[in-house]
């Protein structure tokens, strides 16, 4: 977890993209590819997929990005070479059950990161990241403004719990194999 991972400047820029782009947001499904359904009881959030092609006033970001997965290449060999991500709003109650960030048939997410973009978040808004360690021990993490968490994405159990007041982030997952070629791979 690294809070203020944002600069002021870049999170007020992302968080207007979001802003901007609410009305485009579809009801997010659980499973990859043909496998994907909506079932709203196990996941209730609302996305939209960014593509760094198509969404290039968000190039500060996407430098970021690369930033990060080179100093995570560099320091914990991890291989990584592409990502995926998308802007995440939670209505409130909406929450997301407890699950891994990997599909059965896909093992290309290695990272999950997640930015949340919650201006003024308050204790009994909702909405926290639940990980279950090792131990079943559960650690609440509270979606505070420009605080960035990642875990690795086949192995940590974790959740949303119920929000109260919109929670936004922006979620992604750093990836083994880029995007396009993560569904050949597997």
């Amino acid at each position: 977890m690294i809070d203020d991972f944002l600069d002021d400047q870049l999170y007020q820029q992302i968080r207007s993209f979001f802003l901007e782009k609410l009305d485009e947001f579809h009801q997010a499904g659980i499973g990859a590819l043909a496998d994907n359904q909506i079932k709203r009881s196990i996941r209730g959030d609302l996305t939209y997929w960014l593509d760094s092609k198509r969404d290039t006033n968000l190039a500060p970001y996407w430098d970021l990005l690369h930033d990060t997965i080179n100093t995570l290449n560099q320091y914990c060999y991890l291989s990584l070479s592409g990502f995926e991500f998308h802007l995440a709003h939670y209505p409130p109650g909406a929450h997301y059950s407890r699950h891994l960030d990997q599909f059965a048939n896909r093992n290309n997410r290695m990272i999950s990161m997640i930015i949340y973009l919650n201006e003024n978040w308050q204790k009994g808004d909702g909405g926290e990241l639940e990980i279950v360690e090792s131990d079943d021990k559960v650690v609440l993490i509270e979606p505070i403004a420009r605080r960035c968490v990642m875990f690795k994405s086949a192995e940590v159990l974790h959740g949303v719990l119920e929000a109260h007041k919109s929670r936004y982030s922006l979620t992604g997952w750093l990836l083994h194999y880029p995007a396009a070629l993560g569904k050949f791979f597997g």
